[in-house]
């Protein structure tokens, strides 16, 4: 079968090793032989993907020392929060 390209608005073709990765994780997450769906928000393990990924979002956004990455789960909160966005955009300079 061949390959789908996404060319819409949202979600992005990710590469198959992505994928299977991703997959991976859902049925056994770092050897714990839990769903990573399944362990807490505060175990050790989950803190380090959360701590990879604030920092790769840093790096590249080249997020100044001193400020915060915020992660937001629910899509009306980006309404909410519009005015510190622009200043934000402003601030990287990508208006």
């Amino acid at each position: 079968m061949a390959k789908v390209h996404n060319y819409s608005a949202g979600p992005c073709i990710l590469p198959q090793e992505v994928i299977k990765e991703a997959a991976e994780a859902v049925l056994n997450f770092d050897g714990l032989n839990l769903s990573i769906l399944e362990i807490s928000h505060r175990s050790p393990n989950f803190v380090t993907v959360m701590d990879e990924a604030v920092a790769l979002v840093k790096e590249l956004l080249e997020v100044p020392a001193g400020y915060s990455v915020c992660w937001f789960f629910n899509g009306r909160l980006q309404h909410d929060w519009r005015p510190q966005k622009i200043g934000i955009f402003k601030y990287w300079n990508m208006e």
